[in-house]
């Protein structure tokens, strides 16, 4: 399972795409493929709702519960700044098509682990 680990509202958050259900959960909730979903976050096509989907819908998949999801989308994905929101949406969908990135041998410091 590709997860996606980003700093979403008071912490580290897992989001993963783990299922074929959630994956059209996804699609449904947006009215898009998944591949057009991908193609809008590339030509910055996409709309607040796919951005908070993504999130959402990840973090679920990531072990967050669909309440709890839902809570933090509402106080942290609403009223922010949409290119501070849409990286990590784009970070989620990204590790969704292609994995996610290799970790880094070094820690925030630059010293080696």
């Amino acid at each position: 399972m590709t997860q996606h680990i980003a700093f979403f509202g008071d912490s580290q958050k897992a989001f993963s795409f783990p299922t074929r259900e959630l994956i059209e959960e996804l699609e449904r909730k947006t009215g898009h493929g998944v591949g057009a979903l991908f193609r809008r976050f590339r030509t910055s096509e996409y709309s607040l709702s796919d951005v908070l989907q993504v999130i959402r819908l990840g973090l679920v998949g990531g072990g967050t519960s669909p309440a709890e999801a839902d809570q933090l989308v509402s106080i942290y994905g609403v009223g922010r700044p949409l290119a501070e929101i849409f990286a990590v949406a784009d970070g989620v969908i990204t590790a969704l098509f292609f994995g996610s990135a290799p970790k880094n041998p070094h820690d925030e410091t630059g010293q080696s682990a």
